[in-house]
C-alpha cells in the first residue's frame, strides 16, 4: 500500500537528462507556456504518452469492453480540448503542446484577462481566478471546452473592479 505521506511522482524523468535538443525544445516550452519547472513538462508528456498507450490497447482489441472504452476515452479528450474529432487516430498524434494549451494558466491569458503569461500564474496561484463559480489555485488545471466561457475573477478579488490598475483593457480602435 505505501508509506500515505510519500507521494509518488506522476511522471518519469527523462532517460538522459544532458540532450541538448530536449533541453532547447523544453527552454522554449517553458518560455512561450510561463511553466516554472521542467517537470510540468514532464507531467503533460506523461498524460499525453497515457492516452496514447490507452488509444494503441483499444484500437488492439475489439472486445465489448474495449468499445465502451473508446468512447469514453474520445469523449473525454474532445470536451477536455485535446483533440477536435472522435477518432481514435487523432489520440495518437496528440503533441505535448496541446496539453499545455488546455492548461488554466495559458487560457487565462490567451483570454486576455493577464497582461502576461506570468501575471495569468501568480493570479491564479493567489486566488483572483475561478472556473465556474469555483476558485482555482493550481495553475496546471486542465480547463474543460464547457467551462472556457465561465473563466472569470473571484467575487471578492480585486481584479473583478474594472478600475484595478493591473487589469487588461481593451481598446476599441475608431
Amino acid at each position: 500500500m505505501g508509506d500515505p505521506r510519500r507521494i509518488k511522482k506522476k511522471y518519469p524523468k527523462p532517460a538522459h537528462l544532458w540532450q541538448k535538443a530536449r533541453i532547447e525544445e523544453e527552454r522554449v516550452l517553458m518560455n512561450e507556456y510561463g511553466l516554472e519547472s521542467k517537470s510540468e513538462i514532464w507531467k503533460a508528456n506523461s498524460l499525453m504518452r497515457g492516452f496514447a498507450d490507452q488509444a494503441k490497447r483499444l484500437i488492439a482489441s475489439k472486445t465489448v469492453q474495449a468499445e465502451k472504452e473508446k468512447v469514453l476515452l474520445l469523449q473525454k479528450l474532445v470536451s477536455a480540448g485535446i483533440i477536435r474529432t472522435s477518432n481514435l487516430d487523432s489520440v495518437l498524434d496528440v503533441k505535448v503542446k496541446d496539453v499545455l494549451d488546455r492548461r488554466l494558466q495559458t487560457v487565462v491569458f490567451r483570454k486576455g484577462l493577464a497582461r502576461s503569461i506570468k501575471q495569468a500564474r501568480q493570479m491564479i496561484v493567489h486566488g483572483h481566478v475561478s472556473v465556474a463559480e469555483r476558485k482555482i489555485t493550481s495553475p496546471s488545471y486542465l480547463v474543460k471546452v464547457a467551462d472556457e466561457s465561465a473563466i472569470g475573477f473571484v467575487e471578492g478579488s480585486g481584479f473583478a473592479s474594472p478600475d484595478h490598475p493591473e487589469r487588461v483593457v481593451v481598446e476599441v480602435k475608431k
